[in-house]
């Protein structure tokens, strides 16, 4: 394991993480400038880590497509991105992509920042690091930060964007969008937006004390609106290359609001997780997992 910069030290501001996609590769008002390519035990992330400063913190960003968008949903190595952004030092991820909405009144073009998540993808196995060895269970209940979303929310709506703090996204595999009769199940659900990544990037953000905040740009109707043309990938992405520059203004609002501490709910959450004990631990995995449990030596 190796990687170009060494973790940020114990007393410095914590960082920030970003993960996005087409068109959030870094932001033009970032300092100091550079790419990082790191390794991991989970493999290579999805791409090179954009690393920057802001406001006085080091910022990250990682396209979770990778560059031109090379990646499936279930191809991203969701473990190598969360535990290469946890090695940086980062303990505030804003997770940023497109979504399909479910609701009438959320429409192209707006803002949803989820507060629940409903799980329908199939590679649950890889939306952990613990096992071989270590046992843990996160609590999981609320599984974003609400007082990160309170923040996005504010600058949000100080921009006059429409935004919406809370909703329900569930989380399909793709790479296909969904059947009309899907679209419809979910709605009947209760659902409020579909994507295909974020959920897993919150469950390991979870088990690596990150808080994190989904900001969900609404690119379409999925398909149930029969009087709209259906989703496609042309739709998405042109609502998302539009949404860029909004997304970047709104980070560089909400970045210096965030607390140079970490002592959120959230940066404690493997307190009462982890159930084998220490002593039981194997080297191995402890190595493996040393971004962490770093702090349980």
């Amino acid at each position: 394991m190796s990687h170009d910069t060494p973790a940020a030290s114990t007393f410095a501001p914590a960082a920030i993480g970003v993960i996005g996609g087409s068109g959030l590769y870094q932001m033009d008002a970032l300092t100091d400038p550079r790419e990082l390519r790191l390794d991991t035990p989970f493999g290579p992330p999805s791409d090179v880590i954009f690393g920057g400063r802001l406001a006085g913190r080091d910022v990250y960003f990682l396209p979770r497509h990778g560059r031109g968008h090379r990646l499936l949903p279930t191809e991203i190595p969701h473990r190598a991105n969360l535990w290469a952004l946890r090695s940086l030092g980062v303990r505030f991820l804003l997770q940023i992509g497109a979504v399909g909405s479910l609701r009438e009144d959320l429409p192209p073009r707006h803002i949803v920042l989820p507060d629940q998540f409903f799980d329908r993808t199939s590679r649950r196995r890889e939306h952990t690091f613990f096992g071989a060895g270590i046992v843990a269970h996160v609590g999981f209940a609320e599984p974003t930060s609400a007082a990160l979303r309170r923040i996005v929310a504010a600058e949000a709506a100080a921009l006059g964007l429409p935004i919406h703090n809370g909703g329900t996204y569930v989380n399909m595999d793709g790479p296909a969008f969904s059947t009309r009769a899907e679209s419809e199940t979910n709605r009947r659900l209760g659902f409020d937006v579909i994507g295909m990544t974020n959920l897993p990037e919150a469950k390991l953000a979870r088990e690596a004390e990150i808080a994190t905040a989904s900001i969900a740009f609404v690119t379409d109707y999925d398909c149930w609106k029969i009087e709209e043309e259906p989703v496609s990938v042309a739709t998405v992405l042109g609502h998302l290359l539009a949404n860029a520059a909004t997304a970047k203004a709104l980070l560089a609002r909400v970045i210096p609001r965030l607390p140079a501490t970490a002592d959120w709910p959230e940066h404690s959450a493997l307190d009462t997780a982890i159930v084998t004990d220490k002593s039981l631990w194997p080297a191995e995995t402890v190595a493996r997992l040393r971004p962490i449990l770093e702090r349980f030596k």
